[in-house]
């Protein structure tokens, strides 16, 4: 499949830039700015380069720089803001610090005969972020946009099909910023836009068969939306050549093991193993307070327990696991590989002396793009919408030791609240809703009596990407009614108080 390459200079938006794209129906793919030259030439589905923004300053000694030669290859290249000053600064124009910084919205205006705007509206708003500008255009090269700060805001180069913007048109600021994505892949790249969750399906069950051939699979199955999409993408390919899975930690929100083994052993009829380990599970974590020892036991014991069943049910060639887009282009960043993995989002990596091959066959794709897919082969929205859990479970939403009693009271609170969320339609409006038992008891007053029990917080927030997040403006009316349930109704809770915390400074989850 033709696609886009992207290459990626530091900006917080190369992401973004990606999943723009991939909405016009166009496959993307990110790579560092240092990606092999060879490797792009050799590779004949590349039809077009994106260059991303960056906080360099390109004349810098130590700015990041692209193999020049890229512009020699006669595809179609777009660069955005680092991306404008790297393409003006490598063919021989020249960038400096601009007098005033250009920071926010702006407007643009452009030669409306030039293919990459057609169709936008004249001035139209644009998001700019820059502190230097182009003071001189490379040979070749024509202005095409301007705003009042910027006389370069936009340049061409019409023969060689090389643009460059010095403003953000992949941010929802930019008011046309699709429209003229749209215009640089159709009418100047002129790609055909069959990129779709019906094209990614039905070449990756090739795909998947052709690398698996008679060989089993193993899949862990947590019940989210990216191991549950996984599997049934591996059980269309291969059908019984998978096993997989369900480890019940006891750290489980309510009735949650019923439905994944609902879904996905009676509805859909894949071999699912269950395993009980909730008694283990919590022996270990038995007197522990501290968080990241809680997720470390946790993670450990899970790695034990697969590799201990694992064993009892026969030979596996493959792992089958629900890796994401944006967990691999984290490993091949600009910064090159994460120094630190986030473990209170999954619960571990399994070992590597268990001599598996990876199959991830979702590995392509963004969170959005997964859901798609799951929609495309029949998964229930219950399993699809479903919100993000951590690996470690309700241990990191339990401040405090972890305990059966403390488990069954947050079980049934998190679910009264899940359950008015969806009630009310708001539960699609968030991305993360959850409650955190504390360790914190206070005075209350039921019937005529007084009570000294624990307090409930209840989170929820809004986010894209879970990198940053803003807490949700939770109607009065719908908390009002959640905390009133939530008393009368768990025994052990007397006060609920609602968290309006945004990432940053704080985190999502609360441990």
């Amino acid at each position: 499949m033709n696609k886009v390459l992207i290459l990626d200079f530091g900006s917080q938006y190369t992401q973004l830039i990606a999943r723009k794209v991939r909405e016009l129906a166009v496959y993307s793919e990110i790579q560092p700015y240092h990606y092999s030259f060879d490797k792009i030439q050799q590779d004949t589905a590349i039809k077009a380069i994106i260059l991303s923004g960056g906080p360099a300053s390109i004349y810098a000694a130590d700015a990041p720089h692209a193999d020049a030669r890229i512009f020699e290859l006669g595809l179609p290249v777009l660069g955005i803001c680092y991306g404008l000053q790297h393409i003006a600064y490598s063919l021989g124009g020249e960038v400096d610090r601009a007098a005033r910084r250009e920071y926010g919205r702006a407007d643009l205006w452009f030669e409306k005969n030039d293919p990459i705007f057609k169709d936008m509206k004249q001035p139209t708003q644009v998001w700019m972020s820059h502190g230097d500008h182009l003071t001189q255009l490379p040979d070749q090269f024509h202005t095409i946009g301007h705003t009042r700060n910027s006389p370069i805001a936009a340049m061409a180069n019409s023969h060689m099909k090389i643009y460059g913007l010095q403003f953000h048109p992949e941010v929802y600021h930019t008011a046309e910023g699709k429209l003229l994505l749209s215009n640089f892949l159709y009418n100047i790249a002129q790609f055909q836009g069959n990129w779709s969750a019906e094209s990614f399906i039905e070449s990756s069950l090739q795909a998947i068969r052709q690398k698996v051939g008679k060989e089993r699979v193993l899949l862990g199955l947590s019940g989210g939306v990216d191991s549950s999409v996984a599997a049934l993408l591996i059980y269309k390919a291969i059908g019984s050549q998978l096993t997989c899975m369900f480890i019940d930690t006891g750290l489980l929100r309510q009735q949650e093991r019923t439905e994944v083994e609902e879904v996905f052993r009676e509805h859909f009829h894949l071999n699912l193993i269950s395993i009980t380990g909730g008694q283990h599970f919590l022996s270990k974590l038995k007197g522990v307070i501290d968080p990241e020892q809680k997720r470390k036991i946790i993670g450990n014991t899970f790695i034990d327990v697969f590799e201990k069943e694992a064993k009892k049910l026969g030979q596996f060639k493959f792992l089958g696991q629900g890796t994401l887009y944006p967990d691999v282009i984290e490993s091949v960043s600009f910064k090159g590989p994460s120094a630190t993995i986030k473990s209170h989002h999954n619960v571990g990596g399994l070992p590597e002396k268990m001599n598996f091959e990876l199959l991830e066959p979702l590995r392509e794709l963004f969170k959005d793009e997964v859901r798609a897919v799951g929609r495309q082969l029949g998964l229930p929205e219950k399993i699809i919408e479903r919100h993000p859990f951590p690996g470690p479970g309700l241990a990191v939403r339990i401040i405090g030791e972890i305990t059966e009693e403390r488990l069954e009271i947050l079980r049934l609170a998190d679910a009264i609240y899940l359950e008015e969320l969806r009630s009310a339609n708001l539960y699609g409006d968030i991305w993360q809703a959850f409650a955190v038992l504390l360790p914190v008891q206070t005075v209350g007053v039921m019937g005529d009596e007084r009570t000294y029990e624990n307090v409930l917080a209840l989170r929820a927030v809004t986010s894209t990407d879970g990198m940053t997040a803003d807490w949700f403006e939770m109607p009065a009316e719908i908390l009002a009614k959640i905390s009133n349930r939530i008393i009368n109704e768990v025994k052990g809770i007397n006060r609920v108080v609602y968290d309006i915390s945004s990432k940053p400074p704080a985190t999502i989850e609360w441990e």
